[in-house]
């Protein structure tokens, strides 16, 4: 009885899941969140939503993740797809993502605009325009889902922008008091280390799908 109980056991053992495949999986979800995160750049960004305020728009945490979410996920599913209607293959996409995120790891080094989105309007409501869309889930963002997907599972980008959604969200509803304790030579530092990291990020992209 004892036997088989000790078989059992071992048997029991080797159905459940490796300590090493669990430590990839976490590693791969910590990761693409580093990742997101740093295109994303809320802390960058953190500055004009700051000034949003001053200036009268109305800025919803809740909405503004939702959406933003909600364009993250859809691409991370349907991206491939899309670009299945022109010809286009994920590794080719991941090579053109790369060098955008080389280009926006430039800005936030070198303080210089590569990319330009049309000035918000005054007054209203800027939870969807331009807070989820383009400043949250822009070009940068959505190129670098579906970039990562060359060299990540589904499952850890999912997990990481279920992370950052929760980032995003404690940061809009924060803003204002971060605001008051971030002096900006503490945000721009952030915003240079970020860079830096984001650069080193996208050499590497680019060198594993150029390799494939």
């Amino acid at each position: 009885m004892r036997r088989f109980e000790a078989l059992n056991d071992r048997h029991m053992g080797n159905l459940q899941p490796s300590p090493f495949n669990s430590y990839n999986y976490m590693t791969n979800i910590i990761t693409v969140t580093f990742i997101l995160f740093s295109v994303i750049d809320v802390p960058g960004n953190l500055p004009i939503i700051l000034d949003m305020k001053r200036r009268g728009v109305a800025i919803d945490p809740k909405w503004s993740t939702i959406a933003a979410g909600t364009l993250m996920v859809l691409f991370l599913f349907f991206g491939a797809s899309i670009l299945g209607l022109f010809g286009l293959e994920v590794e080719s996409f991941a090579l053109a993502g790369a060098l955008i995120i080389f280009f926006i790891g430039l800005e936030m080094t070198l303080g210089i605009r590569f990319f330009r989105d049309d000035d918000e309007s005054e007054g209203g409501s800027g939870s969807l325009v331009p807070i989820a869309f383009p400043l949250l889930a822009g070009a940068g963002t959505l190129t670098t889902i579906l970039s990562l997907k060359a060299d990540f599972d589904t499952y850890s980008i999912l997990g990481g922008i279920m992370l950052n959604l929760l980032l995003i969200f404690l940061m809009l509803r924060s803003s204002t008091w971060l605001g008051k304790k971030l002096t900006p030579a503490a945000m721009n530092t952030l915003r240079k280390v970020f860079g830096i990291l984001v650069i080193a990020i996208a050499f590497q992209m680019f060198r594993s799908n150029l390799l494939q």
